[in-house]
């Protein structure tokens, strides 16, 4: 099924994975599931987290922490799992600039890399038949159509957040199906994985400074009720979708990685590099903002490059900078597996 981590060099690769998965997971219409299908690690990431059952905690219970976090695959949850973490303080952040300030570059790039990770799951798939192709274009077609649906307003009700940290864990388990663009949709994203994300860092920054001043603070409060709830949310999600899929890669492998290909393949639409954001307005014109300030996203507008603007040849340099990166981490993989 899959090889345990053993040496420091497969525990700092991992650890990067999940830096990888974690930026990846924060960035809409990107999957952190990709990452870790690419990577070679998504299987022991879904029988991992399989393992998170009643049997586990029983075993927590009767014999001890060391025998559940062996049952558990324990030391791979954790190096993963800490590298998302790390990734929502630093790496994420670093994109959430680069995407203010080079917002066409970036998309260029991650549209390259879905492009790369496509061949990359697809060249080795050789159980084409009537059912898979049927799965295959039921997964495009439902990848396609998320990508023009239109998002809902900002809700902060704790059952719906709830719900929002279940879905948006979907990217984790399910490549190709962004869960930050789900959030999007569902009006969410900017409260739950900018302004909760953001609140809990300055948090934890004047508590390291001795400053417990937020404890007074009704809003800095509510947002990180909101967090908590999500994040509880989240680790539901992971779970209960980790034995879905732990059970429909068991009985049905091939029609599963069909309907994967076709989600990642109708995922491009969601990254198209070449789009332009419509935010809500009022009748008077005005640009609607949401409780925290921020503008309300309406749907995306996408149109093709201009052949004659540079910007276009930069980005498209970017696309095939984000396949190579596909490409490297194929060959990183082909040699691992040659000295493993």
């Amino acid at each position: 099924m899959y090889q345990p981590t053993r040496n420091f060099s497969d525990k700092l690769f991992l650890f990067i994975k999940g830096l990888a998965m974690g930026a990846a997971n924060k960035v809409p219409g990107v999957s952190g599931g990709v990452v870790a299908f690419v990577t070679g690690f998504y299987e022991e990431f879904i029988y991992s987290l399989q393992k998170v059952n009643a049997k586990a905690f029983m075993l927590l219970v009767k014999r001890g922490f060391n025998v559940f976090y062996q049952y558990i695959n324990g030391k791979f949850l954790v190096l993963l799992l800490s590298g998302m973490v790390v990734s929502y303080f630093s790496v994420s952040k670093l994109l959430d600039y680069f995407i203010e300030k080079k917002e066409l570059y970036v998309w260029a790039a991650f549209f390259g890399m879905i492009i790369g990770s496509i061949y990359y799951i697809a060249k080795d798939f050789h159980h084409w038949n009537r059912k898979t192709l049927s799965f295959l274009v039921m997964g495009t077609i439902a990848g396609i159509s998320i990508s023009f649906l239109s998002p809902a307003r900002e809700n902060d009700n704790l059952i719906f957040v709830f719900f929002c940290g279940i879905i948006s864990v979907s990217g984790m388990t399910l490549p190709g199906l962004s869960g930050s663009f789900i959030l999007i949709l569902l009006g969410n994203y900017v409260l739950l994985l900018v302004d909760s994300v953001n609140a809990l860092y300055d948090t934890m920054a004047e508590v390291m400074r001795g400053d417990l001043s937020f404890i007074d603070n009704t809003r800095r409060l509510h947002t990180l009720k909101i967090l908590a709830v999500f994040t509880l949310g989240s680790a539901t999600g992971l779970v209960t979708l980790s034995h879905l899929l732990s059970y429909v890669l068991k009985h049905y492998k091939n029609i599963t990685l069909a309907t994967i290909i076709g989600f990642i393949a109708g995922s491009l639409g969601v990254v198209w590099p070449w789009k332009k954001t419509i935010y809500r307005t009022s009748e008077s014109g005005a640009i609607l903002i949401d409780s925290a300030g921020n503008p309300i996203i309406r749907n995306y507008e996408r149109y093709l490059p201009d052949p004659a603007s540079p910007e276009t040849w930069i980005a498209t340099g970017f696309i095939l900078v984000g396949i190579g990166i596909l490409l490297v981490l194929e060959w990183y993989g082909k040699r691992n597996k040659r000295h493993g």
